[in-house]
């Protein structure tokens, strides 16, 4: 267990007393020392999550500012193989990028019929931004071939994140289109 991280965090005073009900070993950090370590686990993620946006093709005309705005604003998920991260129907809140591991879109064309597989996905790859463009359902489901780690960003985020790239993530979205017509 650890306590006292939130008035070092936010230079407040201490909210509660911790009082030990046996003989007890503790380990303590002074402010200093603390500050280092977060800060320094916070450089270490964004300069991670830096380094995997560069290689994504339509972050290529964002700036650094705007780039460490969005790793500040992605979060982690992790996804074992077979589960779903989209679901075609469902109201979609969040836009992923695959950041390690293989994924597929599958899409049900008519209710009643099978799902088709239309898309497969690798590092690097993005989806879930159609729904958060046209404020529509998922167009279709993403299921994760191997263990996933995704980065995501919410509606809000995306919207005030990548809005000035809507343009071309619109664009882009056309080539869903022909998966479409590929598949039905």
């Amino acid at each position: 267990e650890s306590f006292g991280e939130l008035a070092l965090l936010y230079n407040a005073p201490r909210a509660a007393s911790i009082k030990a009900k046996i003989d007890c070993v503790l380990w303590a950090l002074d402010r200093g020392t603390f500050n280092n370590i977060v800060k320094e686990a916070a450089i270490k993620k964004r300069n991670r999550y830096e380094e995997t946006l560069k290689k994504i093709p339509i972050l290529s005309t964002v700036d650094s500012y705007e780039l460490s705005q969005i790793c500040d604003a992605i979060k982690s998920e992790k996804v074992a193989k077979g589960d779903f991260i989209i679901k075609q129907g469902e109201q979609g809140d969040k836009f992923y990028i695959l950041d390690e591991g293989d994924a597929y879109a599958a899409k049900v064309f008519k209710e009643g019929e099978e799902a088709k597989n239309v898309k497969d996905y690798k590092n690097g790859d993005y989806f879930g931004e159609l729904a958060l463009l046209s404020n529509q359902p998922r167009a279709a489901s993403i299921i994760a071939k191997t263990d996933c780690k995704l980065l995501s960003l919410d509606r809000l985020a995306f919207k005030r994140l990548l809005g000035p790239l809507e343009k071309i993530l619109k664009r882009n979205s056309e080539i869903y289109a022909i998966y479409n017509k590929q598949f039905k």
